[in-house]
């Protein structure tokens, strides 16, 4: 086994025309299945839950797929083929987050809800109030996380073409953010399914073969492994040691506890990962497609910490710098050189079929994120908060509630929100859904543009901070703090969302470093780069003040209708 320094291996290009055409393949298949899907059914049901027909096992391949994004697939091997145990420590996070959406909130989500976060909180709270803080808040979110998946594409047929130009990663943000606005508008949520399960199972498939053509090169021998990847790393033992990344100062430690935070308890919060919850029949087969996805989602970051020693070891952390700063490239290389090298017939055709999967996992998971936040907008801000229009409750109302004010939950103005508004209202609601998905996926675009040497993992990791802090302690309050009020719930949201925004706008993320998104300027105070550490317990300490310092009390028999549905499924949609 060679010792030497791994040579260059950027594909050439008299391959392009292969993995260009196999980037073809992979658009077109997940074209028809959107159009095949597209025709079964345009009910609100149907786009916004897929009908609500998925078994655990399908569920469970679309929660990873959902999961298992261009942060999983590159991002993470990158940052591991750089940083080495520092990048480990990263992935363990993502891992972790799902024990805590295991066995806080998957059953009870589901029984709550109808589509969305905002559908759990209307049950017990005023329905505009909340609707507009929790629909806003997916929407940032949602927003965040496609800007990763946008620059993991780029940075990926940027690789593909041979070339570090600006402009072929612009105009294939510009082509990801029209594909993603195609299937969401055309499929709704049960395309966007069956493309997250197919493209989970090409994920893991080619994560598998490229792991088992690993181990072969180093014979079984991963402390081998070990060893070549600490020496090509440029960083020695070190590589293989905590604080390559995150260690050398005080503010690099606390800025990784933040990262950590964020990622464990983050995943709870996602949009596109809860109303996932809403596309099976019952909150059991919820809970069993939570437990599918942590299977998978397990194995795979497995996979992808041998794929970034690999990279490493056989690449070289300096080439993979060199093809892209940020490492999202690591993967596809590595391809390369197992499949017999530049040049090779078979180093083409497996660096080609990486980066399809690769480009696969991009389209799935930006149409997941593209629905959940044309949902949160048109389901949640038009319809529950903006128009205020009559919606059918998930369950009757009770006679006996003293009026109030008029439109508020729990108060007899509310009574007509009992009766069905008919068909044509959710056609209206589709359709804002639809013209939602163009908004969003145009603002997307707008920002992936700026933030393109960012890496991927990176950026899902300020996603994540962004949800522990706005939705997390909302939902978690909601469902078990009987005291809990409206105020409270817009305050815990804005309290966690306003925060995270700040600080990021201030922080070394934006600007005051030449990875930044102004690197001409330094406007920032903010010493970390993840907010997660002060915006989380923001979060919660806004959502307990709001609610001791409300002046109307929590109705406590609306929060027992809550706690009885979401324990045992009662009146579940």
């Amino acid at each position: 086994m060679t010792t030497a320094t791994p040579p260059p291996v950027a594909p050439t290009g008299d391959h392009h025309d292969l993995a260009i055409a196999l980037f073809a393949v992979v658009v077109l298949v997940t074209l028809a299945i959107t159009l095949w899907v597209g025709r079964r059914g345009s009910a609100t049901e149907d786009f916004y839950a897929g009908g609500r027909d998925f078994t655990p096992l399908q569920n469970g391949f679309a929660l990873s797929g959902d999961y298992l994004s261009a942060a999983s697939f590159l991002g993470v091997a990158g940052l591991i083929a750089l940083y080495g145990y520092d990048g480990v420590l990263y992935s363990i996070g993502f891992l972790v987050a799902w024990l805590v959406v295991l066995m806080l909130v998957a059953e009870l989500v589901r029984n709550a809800g109808r589509y969305t976060l905002a559908d759990v909180l209307a049950l017990r709270l005023r329905r505009r109030k909340v609707r507009a803080a929790a629909g806003g808040a997916s929407v940032v979110v949602t927003l965040l996380y496609l800007v990763a998946q946008m620059v993991g594409a780029g940075s990926l047929v940027a690789l593909l073409l041979g070339t570090n130009s600006a402009q072929a990663r612009t105009w294939t943000i510009v082509a990801v953010g029209g594909l993603m606005i195609v299937y969401v508008t055309i499929g709704g949520m049960r395309a966007t399914t069956w493309i997250q399960i197919v493209k989970a199972f090409l994920l893991i498939a080619g994560s598998v073969l490229l792991t088992v053509l690993l181990m072969v090169r180093f014979h079984g021998d991963v402390g081998e492994l070990m060893r070549q990847a600490a020496q090509h790393s440029g960083a020695g033992r070190r590589y293989l040691e905590p604080g390559l990344k995150y260690g050398a100062t005080f503010t690099s430690r606390l800025d990784f506890f933040s990262l950590g935070l964020a990622l464990v308890l983050g995943t709870a919060g996602l949009p596109h990962i809860l109303s996932r919850f809403y596309t099976v029949p019952t909150a059991r087969a919820a809970r069993r497609s939570t437990m599918w996805a942590i299977g998978l989602v397990g194995g795979f970051y497995l996979m992808a910490i041998a794929l970034g020693l690999g990279a490493t070891a056989l690449v070289g952390s300096a080439e993979v710098r060199h093809a892209n700063s940020a490492g999202n490239t690591a993967v596809p290389l590595l391809a390369l050189v197992l499949g017999g090298g530049n040049g090779s017939t078979g180093g083409v055709v497996l660096f080609a079929l990486i980066s399809a999967i690769a480009f696969a996992t991009i389209l799935a998971v930006v149409a997941g994120l593209t629905l959940a936040s044309s949902a949160a907008f048109a389901h949640d801000i038009w319809a529950g908060a903006w128009r205020g229009r009559p919606r059918r409750r998930p369950f009757r109302r009770r006679a006996a509630v003293p009026a109030s004010r008029p439109g508020e939950a729990g108060e007899t103005g509310d009574a007509a929100e009992a009766e069905p508004t008919g068909e044509a209202s959710e056609r209206q609601e589709v359709w804002v859904a639809r013209f939602a998905a163009v908004g969003i996926g145009a603002a997307a675009i707008a920002i992936s543009l700026y933030a393109q040497q960012l890496n991927v993992a990176f950026l899902v990791g300020l996603a994540f901070a962004v949800a522990a802090s706005s939705n997390l302690p909302v939902l978690l309050y909601s469902l078990f703090w009987s005291r809990f009020t409206t105020r409270g719930a817009v305050w815990s949201v804005y309290g966690g969302l306003v925060p995270a925004i700040v600080l990021v706008v201030f922080s070394p993320v934006v600007s005051g470093t030449k990875v930044a998104l102004f690197p001409g300027v330094d406007f920032h105070w903010f010493p970390l780069e993840n907010p997660g550490i002060i915006s989380i317990p923001l979060g919660f300490l806004a959502g307990w003040i709001g609610t001791i310092t409300s002046p109307e009390p929590a109705d406590a028999d609306r929060f027992a209708e809550l706690e009885v549905r979401a324990l045992t499924g009662a009146g579940a949609a």
